[in-house]
């Protein structure tokens, strides 16, 4: 500018130079003849801006967050719960700035970490589906002790998840029916080689150098009901394998908890609810992503498939010759319409159904069975007890104690002693 009051360029040159418009660049040398270099700076900077919050809404705004059901929001959380609870619309970032002056929220320095190489997402939805369950407080001392179970799409990151009391086969197979009626079969179950999942044997202790294969153990009854379903299972050596369905965990953990203590949440059912109606609600539209080929992987149920045989815990009996087999310390009885040649002896095939029934197959198959009492063995039936002969030593018996044959009476002796005649001892 001083260049061009002084005439060296001109106002155009000036106007390209700063980017200004020439009027622009004539209003400048106009203030600079009249107020100096003050004409340079803005007249607004140093004033409070036209769109600034009121200081009351700040204020009312730290007063909530400041409540104990808030205690350990984030700013990005605290935003969402400003707006959507509150009605106080406001970016994170000024609610962040709003909690670390109330000393609220404190700002964490970046930390270089390790670098780790993720394996890409699978390209299809459906072809791989994680699965794991988070033992958690996730009531904070409200409520039962709960676990939550989740599935979730590789690809997409499409989440299935539900709230137990126990981590079990039962629970587990509950949430597999779920997922494989609403979705269909994946072509693989990513989960972790717990016990419920994978059987591991064991082995005695070799000299050093000396290396095994292990030996091939029978599938669990999860892995069996898959195989019987056409569903592949993996294992995962390391939580970092199924990496996104255990940072869903790390978010659950303090998204879900924090809403749910907010929403009052105290029962299992009530947890289930918030879970379904908010939680996946919001992780559905915020964290899900387009999978790179469009196509589905999943594959309808087939006629063949039996979700409530499939989904139990399956058992082998032997027939007996009565036609009758036991099942939990209890006897059941084959009805006789069922019975038929070479059933007697024959390996049958015993699924306890997850709603407590009992089924029986035998090929393709199913016997009805009912249970029946066993019957008690009569007294009759065990064999007589041998009488002692009389005058028999019992065993064990110590009558011939401290006894010594060198040192006792003749057998003539002995005979008067007993009152019978010598000759009768003699002869």
């Amino acid at each position: 500018m001083k260049k061009a009051k002084k005439r060296l360029i001109t106002q155009r040159q000036a106007a390209e130079e700063l980017e200004l418009s020439v009027r622009q660049v004539q209003r400048l040398l106009e203030g600079l003849k009249q107020r100096g270099d003050k004409a340079i700076v803005h007249g607004l900077r140093g004033q409070p801006s036209n769109r600034r919050i009121a200081e009351r809404i700040e204020q009312e705004a730290v007063k909530i967050l400041s409540a104990p059901v808030y205690a350990g929001f984030g700013p990005t959380l605290a935003a969402e719960y400003l707006e959507k609870k509150h009605g106080i619309e406001v970016s994170k970032e000024t609610v962040r700035r709003w909690m670390m002056g109330a000393k609220l929220w404190c700002g964490k320095r970046a930390q270089v970490k390790a670098v780790h190489t993720w394996r890409p997402r699978r390209s299809r939805l459906g072809e791989l589906v994680q699965w794991d369950t988070s033992e958690h407080d996730w009531l904070e001392g409200r409520g039962e002790k709960l676990y939550l179970i989740a599935m979730m799409d590789d690809a997409t990151s499409r989440l299935l998840a539900r709230f137990v009391r126990h981590d079990s086969v039962a629970e587990n197979m509950k949430l597999l029916w779920r997922y494989l009626e609403k979705y269909g079969r994946p072509l693989a179950f990513y989960m972790d080689r717990a016990s419920m999942f994978r059987t591991t044997g064991k082995r005695k202790r070799e000299e050093p150098g000396v290396d095994q294969d292990p030996a091939e153990m029978p599938a669990t009854q999860i892995v069996r009901a898959l195989q019987e379903l056409g569903v592949a299972s993996i294992s995962a050596y390391s939580p970092q394998a199924k990496g996104r369905v255990e940072r869903n965990f790390g978010t659950a953990q303090d998204r879900l908890v924090k809403g749910m203590r907010v929403a009052g949440v105290k029962t299992m059912e009530e947890a289930n609810q918030y879970l379904e109606q908010e939680y996946l609600a919001w992780w559905e539209g915020a964290m899900t992503v387009e999978a790179e080929n469009p196509d589905d992987a999943h594959r309808p149920l087939e006629k063949s498939h039996h979700l409530a045989a499939s989904l139990s815990h399956v058992e082998t009996r032997q027939v007996r010759s009565d036609y009758t087999l036991r099942w939990g310390g209890k006897l059941y009885q084959i009805e006789r319409r069922a019975v038929t040649p070479g059933l007697r002896g024959a390996a049958v095939r015993v699924e306890l159904r997850l709603d407590g029934s009992l089924a029986v197959r035998w090929g393709n198959r199913y016997l009805p069975t009912e249970e029946c009492m066993e019957a008690a063995k009569s007294k009759g039936s065990q064999p007589p007890k041998m009488a002692r002969r009389r005058g028999v030593p019992r065993r064990g018996s110590d009558w011939d104690k401290n006894f010594d044959l060198k040192k006792g009476p003749k057998i003539w002796q002995a005979a008067q002693l007993s009152g019978g005649r010598p000759e009768e001892a003699i002869g």
